[in-house]
């Protein structure tokens, strides 16, 4: 019997400490991007009383004009509930429209539909979508620690990630919390 025990001890950790390393790889990956990562700030992202996915933001220091920023950062979303990729596809592009200082051409937005889509796929709770702003090249898109995509366009980087950090957000709440605020 105390084979069996032995046997079985290590078995049951290793399975535990590859689901650490699983969570822990998933959020990881899009951080490595980001040489000395450290959380900035976070929080949730709420709709009458239904939160839909929680945020964090990790940078070497707080991006000093977020959507224009010469500071590479890791934007997370790790979801509490399913969500199609055509909503969030069709809903990034409303809100990239609605914050864009002029309206942006059919062509790009076509392109940038496409490159979101490659993006981002259905999502249920707990998967974790993960994009990294890269200055002046664009940004770098995880699902679950693996990279789906590379936008190599830095006017998309900033209308992307001006979605939760520009001044204009429709999650002011969250930017400020994204930020290192309270």
């Amino acid at each position: 019997m105390s084979k069996l025990r032995t046997r079985r001890l290590p078995a049951a950790l290793l399975a535990c400490l590859l689901g650490v390393w699983g969570v822990s790889g998933a959020q990881a990956g899009c951080r490595d991007d980001i040489p000395d990562a450290r959380r900035i700030g976070a929080g949730e992202f709420c709709v009458l009383g239904f939160c839909l996915y929680r945020a964090e933001l990790w940078a070497a220091q707080p991006p000093a004009v977020p959507t224009a920023s010469e500071t590479p950062f890791a934007l997370s979303l790790t979801y509490e509930r399913s969500v199609s990729g055509e909503r969030i596809v069709s809903t990034g592009l409303d809100e990239m429209q609605r914050l864009a200082p002029h309206p942006i051409a059919e062509a790009t937005l076509t392109t940038w539909q496409q490159d979101m889509r490659r993006a981002f796929g259905d999502v249920s709770r707990g998967d974790e979508l993960c994009g990294v702003y890269l200055p002046g090249h664009g940004a770098r898109f995880y699902t679950n620690g693996k990279v789906s995509t590379e936008v190599r366009d830095p006017a998309f980087a900033q209308a992307f990630f001006g979605i939760w950090l520009d001044a204009r957000t429709r999650a002011p709440t969250l930017r400020k919390q994204l930020l290192g605020g309270p």
